[in-house]
């Protein structure tokens, strides 16, 4: 578990800044604005935003200015908190934080090309909202009757339709080129945003006429590029902006605006804007969809910053099944647990809602197929099932998909459902698996699961004992001066553990005492919930003197376990190391006379 200790090197503002904008903005008044909070002794309790929970275990305390879920793990600083709960960058959650405490940020240096890329950026975001706010317009006038009366018949309310910003593009092809041009707009600039086309014949010209449109919008809300359905016959019947210095199609998931706050533990991947719009109207307001391509890798990784479960939810037809078995592995490597959700008989969700309702639609969802067990299914269609020797072949298969699996107890686990699902025996399809492995290669053998897992208890116990002493110096800072006689930096096992251990020390030296300011220094989210459980971990003790009697003894055993490691390591020419070991053994020694008052 060995986490990097350094901070990113991206850093836009100083240290000094960035801490002055975190002093200013008090925590547990930040984070009031989104949960509900009570006090509890010296810290407040809510329920955790971040994962579902009926009983408080989202903890919020003033005097570190930390939040901390003992449900999830989810903590960190009032950074963190944004980073987490709005998906920000760490210089978004800076930002954010500085305008609601009025404070004004020095501006970034630019190269001279940063910033005319930076400049050019700006401009185009501010033509996309112009039209945007044209076309919406003009589907509220007289001349966007027809595109009206059709979002009407899909069913969609005035309330959805401004939420998702709807408009229509003229049956005039320089409409918008006039409009903008009003505006001021440079031709070159209008080419840049992608709304406009060009040749020979008619020079410049809207890229969209006669359209319904669809703005789509970055996860802060920003409007980067169009789609537009055609009213009428004219080819394509969906079209979108070309790729543009703001939209890159395969970087972005339309709707994730509003999904990203839905707070749900699963994303509903589906494949239009309309299958979005209607899902959304019918109140699953959790789903996206790629924009008009196939699912990348890049929208495998943007999904995980959101969630760890998708749910597959595209048309029942067979573009719609290669489209699903096109995504599932990409989400596998993301890490990203994968279920599809059948439609059958109705051909997308829109129709599927309408047909059945929304009660109907969660409890598909509920019985969403796992993803190996869907792959599955596609593949028995090539079988002749009633044919043994057919049959045969499709076991083989199966079992050869199955010894794609790494860990044994996943392996073990797909055994039993293909057994429990097609009617074979546990020990039978086992058998077959056993053979694709030992046909493989030799090497993946794993390791005795009892020696794993007693190694890994025994890392896990002294990693507990590092985060107590962490959370201790941090509740008792006049601890530090028994235990910086014991416990060194070093003496902690990880590598993020010693940096943080460092900085504390070094703090507590000084006579400061700021965990919140330490949490600063690291900038990856997953750092930052390590960090947070280290100045927030419990041993459930009933009174003052047996919370003595554990930092005793927790201090003993990792003195005793950084004793036990440098032995292993030390070179026995190493004089100077063989002392320094000789005197830790003495602490180790007096450390059975310390007394701990609290």
């Amino acid at each position: 578990m060995d986490q990097s200790g350094g901070r990113r090197s991206d850093m836009y503002y100083s240290d000094d800044m960035i801490e002055e904008v975190r002093t200013r903005n008090d925590i547990v008044d930040v984070i009031s604005g989104y949960v509900k909070l009570q006090r509890k002794g010296s810290s407040y309790f809510g329920l955790c935003p971040f994962h579902n929970e009926k009983s408080p275990s989202f903890s919020v305390s003033p005097s570190k200015q930390m939040y901390y879920c003992f449900g999830c793990g989810a903590g960190g600083n009032v950074f963190t908190f944004l980073m987490e709960y709005e998906n920000f960058t760490f210089p978004e959650a800076v930002k954010a934080l500085a305008d609601r405490a009025g404070m004004e940020l020095p501006e970034m240096e630019y190269s001279e090309e940063a910033k005319q890329q930076r400049d050019l950026k700006t401009a185009v975001l501010e033509v996309n909202k112009m039209a945007a706010k044209y076309y919406y317009c003009l589907l509220r006038a007289p001349q966007g009757a027809k595109a009206m009366e059709y979002l009407k018949k899909r069913e969609l309310s005035d309330e959805t339709m401004r939420r998702f910003g709807l408009g229509y593009a003229s049956q005039y092809s320089d409409e918008l080129y006039r409009y903008l041009k009003q505006q001021g707009v440079s031709d070159a600039l209008m080419k840049e945003s992608g709304l406009m086309s060009v040749n020979e014949r008619q020079g410049m010209y809207d890229k969209f006429w006669n359209r319904v449109m669809f703005p789509i919008m970055d996860v802060n809300g920003k409007v980067i590029g169009f789609g537009g359905r055609v009213m009428g016959d004219a080819k394509p019947k969906y079209l979108n902006s070309p790729e543009t210095i703001v939209f890159d199609k395969s970087r972005n998931l339309y709707g994730l605006h509003i999904a990203r706050t839905a707070r749900k533990k699963y994303l509903i991947v589906c494949e239009g804007y309309m299958d979005v719009i209607s899902l959304h109207q019918a109140g699953f307001t959790n789903a996206v969809a790629s924009l008009g391509t196939a699912l990348t890798s890049q929208h495998a990784s943007i999904l995980k910053r959101y969630t760890d479960e998708v749910i597959l939810t595209y048309d029942s037809d067979e573009a719609g099944v290669k489209a699903a078995l096109r995504a599932i592995p990409l989400l596998k490597t993301a890490g990203i647990a994968t279920r599809v959700l059948h439609m059958e008989p109705y051909k997308d969700p829109d129709e599927f809602i309408k047909a059945l309702g929304t009660e109907a639609f969660q409890e598909r969802i509920d019985h969403a197929q796992n993803s190996f067990m869907f792959e599955l299914s596609i593949i028995e269609k090539s079988y002749d099932m009633k044919d043994p020797e057919s049959k045969t072949r499709f076991f083989q298969a199966a079992a050869e998909k199955i010894a794609g699996f790494e860990l044994e107890i996943e392996r073990e686990n797909y055994i039993e459902a293909v057994a429990g699902a097609y009617q074979i025996s546990f020990e039978g399809m086992r058998k077959m698996v056993m053979n694709c492995l030992m046909q493989g290669v030799p090497s993946r053998r794993e390791p005795r699961p009892v020696k794993r897992q007693e190694q890994k208890e025994k890392d896990s116990g002294i990693l507990t004992s590092q985060r107590l002493i962490l959370t201790w110096l941090t509740e008792y800072p006049g601890l530090f001066a028994t235990v910086k006689s014991c416990v060194k930096p070093e003496d902690f096992s990880d590598t993020l553990y010693r940096k943080v251990a460092s900085m504390l020390y070094e703090q507590l030296e000084h006579g400061e005492h700021n965990p919140a300011k330490i949490t600063n220094y690291f900038t990856e989210p997953e750092q930052q919930r390590i960090v947070a459980q280290l100045f927030n971990t419990e041993v459930p003790v009933e009174n003052r003197a047996e919370r003595e009697k554990a930092i005793k003894e927790t201090i003993y055993k990792v003195v005793e376990h950084g004793i036990t490691q440098r032995s292993r390591e030390l070179d026995p020419t190493d004089m100077a190391g063989l002392q320094q070991l000789i005197d830790a053994k003495r602490r180790l020694q007096e450390l059975k006379k310390l007394h701990i008052s609290l």
